[in-house]
């Protein structure tokens, strides 16, 4: 256990609101009062914690902000560079305009682009963009996680429940102002009908998803989507934040052969480095100077050179392609480890981002007992794998040699064992809880 990654934490949360910057890498949403908390340092798959000790990252990868792993040279040279060369002015940077070329070579149905530096920047460019384009009203349908602005959370303001099923559970609205309730509404994947009434009896004017998270598009999901749109006429935003340059290279609305009006790329633009993009038609992304979209910092020359040479990588690297053949070996390898210990588990997501659930009233505390479990064992492990092109075959082989013993454990518990006696801390959380 890293006692000095702990005792910073306790620290944390009593001088930082929900003692980090990010929901998802919080202690108690992997192991609470024994996670390591605190990097020291990373490279490749392979993380050290402040006391020293070295893990194998086999779980969110940065939040799959690595496809080509912590610490790639050629990106942390490019990005060196520009350190030496200087980072701000009050000139421009040219990157942003080679970026810009690049983004719309990989995707000829768009002409613009416009840059931020989070996730949740890029999304609310892109919804205002959207509704500045919009020739209906600007209410917005939406299907996925999207980020933590006023504009997404105003949602769940007559009901807290309304975006549970889209990845988090328990977000309260409270400090969203209340007048933005009925502007947001969330839609089912898959669920056609629902959206079709959304848009006839609220107005929509917007329509935002992820291409896919959990889900494989029914009967032509996407293509009738698409559709829907345009004969409303209604902007269509795919946000590929998270599916980015996973399964092709661009987004994931490629694979499927439909095109968005806007699309928001992050996390593995960067390779680690903080950049992200709007890119559209322009027709649409021109109504961007019909509002106003500025910020210092999204100027900054880091986040574009790091993304031209992570993309120069990609491209040269076929990364996709060898990220989703890794995340097929590590599904099948887990699928073989789970069936030679006789419990079921029910995989979820694309094979590059690949997630598994067990079967099971206990999967949380059975999802807490697999990280405690192999974490002794040099391993950042839950029950989700960002995989990067440095979980090579021989990584995967050795993190579920040592998982097979756990998975028995478990069905161990299934058959009667109680799982309380297992558990060193209490059970993880699976969603927003206040932490003090």
């Amino acid at each position: 256990m890293s006692k000095k990654g702990q005792k910073l934490w306790n620290k944390a949360k009593t001088i930082i609101p929900g003692g980090n910057m990010l929901l998802s890498k919080r202690s108690e949403m992997f192991l609470p009062n024994l996670w390591p908390s605190y990097f020291s340092k990373s490279k490749g798959c392979h993380v050290w914690d402040l006391d020293g000790n070295r893990y194998t990252d086999m779980s969110i990868m940065g939040i799959g902000t690595n496809i080509l792993g912590y610490g790639n040279d050629e990106v942390d040279d490019a990005v060196r560079e520009v350190i030496n060369n200087g980072n701000m002015s009050t000139l421009n940077c040219p990157e942003e305009v080679y970026l810009s070329e690049k983004l719309i070579s990989l995707h000829p149905w768009s002409g613009m682009v416009k840059y931020a530096r989070s996730g949740g920047e890029a999304n609310a460019i892109a919804i205002r963009i959207a509704r500045a384009a919009t020739k209906r009203s600007t209410k917005v349908a939406v299907c996925g996680y999207h980020g933590w602005h006023d504009w997404y959370l105003a949602a769940n303001l007559n009901d807290k429940n309304n975006l549970e099923e889209h990845l988090l559970p328990g977000l309260n609205a409270k400090g969203v102002p209340g007048d933005l309730s009925g502007t947001v509404y969330p839609f089912k994947y898959n669920d056609l009908e629902y959206l079709k009434f959304l848009v006839d009896e609220k107005n929509v004017g917007v329509i935002k998803m992820e291409v896919t998270r959990n889900l494989e598009p029914n009967d032509n999901f996407l293509h009738k989507v698409r559709k829907l749109a345009n004969d409303n006429d209604i902007i269509l935003i795919f946000d590929e934040c998270t599916s980015g340059f996973r399964k092709t290279n661009g987004g994931l609305h490629k694979f499927y052969g439909v095109e968005p009006d806007i699309a928001i790329f992050g996390k593995a633009l960067g390779n680690g480095y903080a950049i992200t993009a709007v890119i559209g038609k322009e027709s649409v992304m021109q109504h961007a100077q019909d509002s106003f979209i500025s910020s210092t910092f999204w100027t900054e020359r880091i986040g574009p050179s790091a993304a031209l040479k992570t993309l120069e990588i990609m491209e040269r690297e076929k990364t996709w392609d060898v990220i989703c053949k890794q995340g097929e070996f590590l599904r099948k390898s887990l699928e073989e480890a789970a069936k030679s210990c006789s419990i079921e588990i029910q995989f979820n997501g694309i094979s590059s981002i690949l997630g598994y659930s067990i079967n099971s009233k206990d999967f949380l505390a059975y999802k807490t007992l697999i990280t405690q479990e192999m974490l002794k064992k040099g391993y950042l492990a839950s029950n989700l794998t960002y995989l990067s092109v440095t979980h090579t075959n021989e990584v995967i082989e050795e993190y579920v040699y040592n998982l097979t013993p756990i998975f028995k454990l478990i069905k161990e518990c299934e058959d009667g064992r109680k799982i309380e006696t297992l558990l060193e801390t209490s059970i993880c959380h699976s969603g927003f809880n206040r932490l003090n």
